[in-house]
């Protein structure tokens, strides 16, 4: 007898809800449904194990899809424990009520009351693991109706485990639903979608496509791979028509080819992550990772680990050998991948990591996830953070565990993504600099290689007061800046930073184990120096007064003071800075103000000052055209003088022709 019903009317309203607005990507139908069977096996092979049936074993169960392109239909089956005339309309015809969770609470209870036939039973029911019961994946009853969103039509039709009758649900989703008695020989469920027509829009959407053998491919290898059932679909495939000697031998011959279908299992099944590491070889985590993220080549570095508590998760991490395209672009979308018991919940779920790791590759698996109903989001992201931060804590041992013992590995991650730890150190003002600042590197004036921090200082002599740094757009222009002369002669280290961001790390870091930061720039070096020696350069600089002033006007407020260098030696002048603002942060912050608009960044400006190299024969010169009046030969030192340091400094000076025929006038 058919019976034509209607949705209650607050099922009716979620419905509408639940095509239009809470799921948010069309194709997630496919996934729902699929999640659904895969629950529908596990409860008749859960009852049956139960219950001590012999029987069906794990190899007979299977998910079945075909695709009618005439008629328009996309069919799922599964010979799971299928539904009766009653649990058809209680599951079907009212929206939100979920045999699933109903099931799934049962095995809870029974492990409450009976934890050794529980254990047990679970033994049996999933890889052999007692830690495990069914993973039951649909708990709200809501998935199913997902496929209305690409379906005008959809018919149900099973024969529920210990029933005679099969039974068929029929709704558009709008005027109610129907159901009937139907023919089905053997237990299970199929579900029959018939898809909504394609828009005629040129934006509109292309309902066919769920039809195509290879969008279907790409739908289950991304969201339902790893369903412990196999998916089977019948592929199309091509072969070489037999030919006869005679045929394959006579001139021009050429072989010709024909079409046929063949089951073809579409998921892979058993997680890689959730497979014993002794189990796995280097090549299979390295082909897991290559053909997940698309990567070309093998990763540096492989994190398997599985936590079990609270909160338990499988992850497989990778750290990759190269920088991705657009790694460093708009268009990178980093975060690691979240599945549910195996079904993909999120592609990039951003939560889970931190910025400046977000170089990782990767995924997460847990079953303790409080999903919404769409399962696209989380219902409360204390689970989330909870993994996150062990998540973090693992990529930090990681990495501190290859740069001490495997360093030349560590070198080469560094390089290709080293940037993003130093602008973890100085975002958030700081915030995680504790975290990084043992992994960061530098380039280092002593061993010509990259070294940390603290490796700095254990090379450090025992009267050197800080640790001093250089900023430039090269090593090889840096190591020859005047200003290191003075660096080399006492046998002093100097990091060498080449990435917009170093010196505003350092700046944010502010000290290393009780050691501070400062650029070689700086106008005072933080050098001691006896009594003698600072009397003799106050006398030295009293005694140039009447040059160094004539210099500072000639200058106009180019810069804050004029001095005698005590730093130079065989340079005649260079640039350094007095209020802790160098000038590579002033050129940085500037062109940073151009691009943005930001004018505030502009207003940072360093207290330059002018240092002079009197030991050299044009000082005298100099002294000279101060001692006569002659203010043009003194604009004209003081400007090639300028002009000089802002060249060692890589800045550009402002007039060029000018400054060539400075030079000839000096000459």
């Amino acid at each position: 007898m058919s019976r034509k019903k209607q949705f209650k009317a607050e099922s009716k309203r979620l419905l509408d809800l639940m095509i239009n607005s809470i799921y948010t990507n069309k194709e997630i139908f496919l996934r729902e449904i699929i999640s659904n069977a895969s629950d529908a096996i596990d409860k008749r092979y859960y009852k049956s194990a139960s219950a001590g049936k012999s029987g069906l074993s794990r190899n007979d169960y299977s998910i079945r899809i075909e695709a009618d392109k005439d008629n328009r239909t996309l069919t799922i089956s599964d010979n799971g424990i299928g539904m009766s005339e009653k649990e058809l309309d209680e599951n079907l015809g009212i929206i939100a009520n979920s045999g699933s969770l109903d099931f799934k609470q049962g095995i809870e209870q029974a492990v409450k009351t009976d934890k050794k036939s529980s254990a047990d039973l679970s033994s049996d029911f999933v890889n052999d693991d007692a830690s495990n019961l069914p993973d039951i994946i649909g708990q709200f009853g809501v998935g199913f109706y997902s496929a209305f969103m690409v379906s005008k039509r959809i018919e149900v039709i099973s024969l529920a485990e210990g029933e005679e009758k099969a039974y068929s649900w029929t709704s558009d989703g709008a005027s109610g639903y129907r159901i009937e008695e139907s023919d089905r020989e053997e237990v299970g469920t199929t579900i029959i979608l018939t898809l909504r027509d394609d828009n005629d829009e040129p934006d509109g959407e292309n309902y066919s496509k769920y039809l195509e053998e290879m969008t279907i491919k790409r739908l289950i290898a991304k969201y339902s791979d790893y369903i412990r059932y196999p998916i089977v679909m019948s592929v199309e495939k091509s072969r070489e028509k037999p030919a006869t000697e005679e045929e394959k031998n006579a001139d021009g011959y050429k072989p010709t080819y024909e079409t046929f279908y063949e089951d073809e299992i579409l998921n892979s099944m058993i997680p890689i992550w959730k497979k014993k590491k002794s189990e796995i070889s280097k090549d299979d985590y390295n082909e897991f990772y290559k053909s997940k993220f698309y990567d070309m080549s093998d990763p540096l570095k492989v994190i398997h680990t599985k936590v079990e508590g609270v909160i338990s998760y499988d992850a497989l991490l990778f750290i990759p050998s190269e920088v991705p395209f657009n790694y460093y672009t708009k268009d990178y979308k980093h975060g690691l991948q979240l599945y549910s018991s195996g079904v993909m919940i999120m592609d990039n779920c951003e939560d889970l990591l931190p910025q400046y790791f977000g170089f990782v590759k990767g995924l997460v698996d847990s079953q303790d996830l409080s999903l919404n109903i769409s399962r696209e989001m989380l219902q409360q992201d204390r689970q989330l953070k909870a993994i996150a931060q062990r998540i973090e804590k693992k990529i930090s041992q990681s990495l501190n565990e290859m740069l001490t013992n495997d360093r030349d590995n560590y070198n080469k991650f560094f390089k290709a993504f080293g940037i993003q730890l130093k602008f973890g150190v100085y975002d958030y003002f700081g915030m995680n600099k504790d975290k990084l600042k043992d992994l960061i590197m530098f380039q280092s004036s002593s061993t010509n290689e990259l070294s940390t921090i603290k490796e700095y200082i254990s090379r450090m002599p025992s009267e050197q007061k800080y640790i001093y740094y250089a900023t430039g757009e090269s090593v090889a222009k840096l190591e020859a800046m005047p200003h290191m002369d003075i660096f080399k002669d006492k046998g002093y280290e100097v990091f060498f930073c080449t990435d917009e961001v170093d010196e505003f790390a350092l700046k944010i870091l502010g000290e290393y184990d009780g050691k501070e930061f400062k650029n070689i720039g700086d106008n005072d070096l933080g050098f001691d120096i006896s009594d003698e020696e600072k009397e003799k350069s106050d006398k030295k600089n009293e005694d140039a007064k009447k040059v160094l002033d004539a210099v500072k006007d000639a200058l106009d407020e180019k810069v804050t003071s004029v001095i005698l260098s005590n730093r130079l030696k065989e340079h005649p002048v260079c640039l350094s800075t007095s209020n802790g603002i160098s000038l590579e942060m002033t050129k940085i912050l500037k062109a940073q103000a151009e691009v943005t608009g930001n004018s505030g960044m502009a207003d940072f400006n360093a207290d330059v000052v002018l240092e002079i190299n009197g030991n050299l024969p044009f000082y005298g010169n100099l002294e000279k055209a101060v001692s006569d009046g002659d203010e043009e030969r003194i604009k004209d030192y003081a400007m090639l003088l300028y002009d000089q340091a802002l060249l060692i400094e890589g800045l550009p000076i402002e007039d060029s022709v000018e400054f060539s025929k400075r030079i000839c006038r000096l000459m």
